[in-house]
């Protein structure tokens, strides 16, 4: 009966949502996120609450002036789109132009605003938060939102991407913003050891930002903070550590086998 009120995508939705609930729910019982937390004893009741007073005024005001200026720069053909069909290299090739173009523009305008009197107008607010969580995300003042936000219009106005690139863009942003700042490290302990994969960040590289202030820049990448020498050099070193407790718990919960 539910399946014929709502929509097949409709449906697959609900699926989603409640296959991520149970995941949650499965995590928190088992221990799982508790053994991976990179700040175990970071949590602060008080932090949090101030956050989601940050995330809600910061929600609205950019949601407004980024909704607003995409609007405008749509309706005066800045901003189109290819709808055509395309084959699967070019999308994978527009796509890689916005990964590492926002990457660049985001590592070099946070080095920015890590300096007075620049640190104080745009980027405290977002730096209260010295053990990150999901909510760390969205808790940035309002000018800080627009000028990382405002990349995405910029970019789809200097170049014109097919629909399915956007359709990649868009939760690029908000898987990689929620990731980083989850306070939990999921990736695997060789992660930082194979030359491909240690070019991409993890929740403890850019933990390490909030919890250390400086060093660890990079918003996708650590290639930036690899090359300018700004990244923390007992990085690694930490992400071994987190990755050690959370092999320690497995092992501890592991069942014992007898005979």
């Amino acid at each position: 009966m539910l399946q014929g009120l709502i929509s097949g995508e409709q449906m697959l939705q609900v699926w989603l949502y409640l296959f991520l609930a149970a995941g949650l729910v499965a995590g928190i019982w088992t221990g799982f996120f508790k053994a991976r937390k990179i700040q175990p004893r970071g949590f602060k009741w008080k932090i949090l609450r101030n956050e989601a007073l940050f995330a809600a005024v910061n929600l609205v005001i950019t949601a407004f002036i980024l909704g607003t200026t995409t609007e405008w720069l749509t309706a005066r053909g800045w901003i189109s789109f290819r709808s055509e069909p395309a084959a699967w290299w070019v999308i994978a090739l527009e796509y890689v132009l916005y990964f590492f173009a926002f990457d660049t523009y985001f590592y070099w305008l946070h080095r920015w605003m890590h300096k007075e009197p620049f640190y104080g107008w745009v980027h405290k607010i977002h730096h209260k938060s010295t053990s990150p969580n999901l909510l760390t995300t969205l808790s940035v003042s309002p000018l800080e939102s627009v000028i990382n936000g405002g990349f995405v219009p910029l970019f789809l106005a200097l170049f014109t991407v097919h629909d399915a690139t956007m359709a990649l863009i868009a939760p690029t942003n908000v898987i990689m913003g929620l990731y980083v700042h989850s306070g939990y490290e999921f990736m695997p302990r060789w992660w930082n050891r194979s030359w491909l994969t240690k070019w991409f960040i993890t929740a403890t590289f850019h933990d390490q930002h909030h919890r250390y202030f400086t060093g660890n820049f990079g918003g996708y990448t650590t290639f930036w903070d690899r090359l300018c020498g700004t990244m923390r050099t007992k990085f690694e070193a930490d992400f071994d550590k987190v990755k050690e407790r959370a092999a320690s718990a497995k092992r501890v919960s592991a069942p014992i086998e007898v005979g």
